[in-house]
């Protein structure tokens, strides 16, 4: 049998692009600094069974798991959908660590299903291909036809950059960011928990498509074509799509330079958006952005993930937001390696 394992998986902050990855669109994540850790001996048994360090119940899962949906604990769908598409081909007991809060925006499900990936023996050295793996897991876990954005965060983070990612072609640029020195990435929970699953998620991706069928790929579309649209929700939905990508482009190129308050600027519109033409935000949301927003040395907060609740984050000068959230650094992608004798 394969020797004892321990796997690492960031979470992710998304600095901007938002519901743009599932049409083939720009996002500018980053891994930070909370991450998941898998820790598995091989087993006898024909399952994987794991216990959590912060969640209740084990997961219990068969190496020829069919529907990991119903497995309970909720947790264990994700790991049981890992092995759904990994296919160990023997047992697998261990332990899960996380430090990434759950329900807050941060791809807590998306660090455990890279971290459980690589501790089973998913291949390693192509992030794509390692992330894709993990965002069918998802898929078959949940059922929400969620992008790759946060799997992919988890697998190719960089350490002190940002990623900017293009989710149609494949490619992965690093964003340097300003030092700690000049600048901070600051994380707010606001208190109010969030689920992609119970969310109108699913019906933000087909109003998208709905738009695409009706005026070709978004991430090619302009704004005169976006007005085109009939129907004024699906054509709100694409306008931020199309604005969105925009938005990112313009953080990338800011951060390259430095220049942080058109960068903040832009993350202020992302926000406004979001709560507009998407209607993922919530009251809750807003307050908390407007609030921070006002604080001397804040240059822009909007909420990051797929809204309904969860985080919002905010770039500032370093101490501006003490007290109110955590600072997040840039850090590297997922890892594994063989657990020493003891361990």
């Amino acid at each position: 049998m394969s020797a004892s394992r321990i796997a690492r998986a960031p979470g992710r902050v998304n600095l901007i692009g938002d519901h743009t990855d599932y049409t083939g669109g720009l996002v500018l994540p980053m891994a930070i600094d909370r991450e998941t850790i898998v820790q598995v001996e091989p087993s006898a048994a024909a399952e994987v069974h794991l216990r959590s360090a912060d969640e209740p119940g084990d997961a219990r899962v068969p190496l020829d798991v069919d529907d990991p949906s119903v497995l309970q604990p909720n947790w264990a769908r994700y790991v049981g959908a890992v092995v759904a598409e990994v296919r160990p081909t023997h047992g697998w007991r261990g332990v899960v660590r996380s430090t990434v809060p759950v329900g807050a925006g941060l791809s807590s499900s998306a660090a455990l299903e890279v971290a459980c990936a690589l501790a089973l023996g998913a291949p390693t050295g192509d992030p794509w291909a390692l992330a894709r793996l993990c965002q069918r897991a998802e898929h078959r876990a949940v059922g929400v036809p969620s992008g790759i954005m946060d799997q992919l965060a988890s697998c190719a983070g960089v350490t002190g950059a940002a990623l900017l990612i293009d989710c149609h072609l494949g490619s992965v640029t690093p964003s340097p960011l300003p030092p700690p020195g000049e600048l901070e990435v600051v994380v707010v929970h606001s208190g109010q928990a969030r689920t992609l699953a119970g969310s109108a998620y699913a019906e933000r991706v087909a109003q998208c498509a709905a738009a695409e069928a009706e005026i070709g790929p978004l991430r090619l579309a302009d704004p005169d074509g976006v007005e085109r649209i009939a129907d004024p929700v699906v054509r709100a939905r694409a306008r931020h799509v199309v604005t969105e990508n925009a938005r990112v482009r313009q953080v990338a190129a800011a951060m390259a330079t430095g220049d942080v308050v058109t960068a903040g600027r832009a993350m202020d519109a992302s926000h406004a958006s979001l709560a507009g033409d998407y209607a993922v935000s919530t009251p809750v949301l807003d307050a908390l952005c407007d609030r921070l927003r006002s604080r001397p040395g804040v240059f822009g907060v909007r909420l990051t993930g797929a809204g309904f609740g969860g985080c919002v984050v905010a770039l500032c000068r370093p101490g501006a937001l003490a007290g109110e959230g955590w600072v997040v650094r840039a850090v590297a992608g997922a890892s594994v390696r063989d657990a020493p004798a003891g361990e």
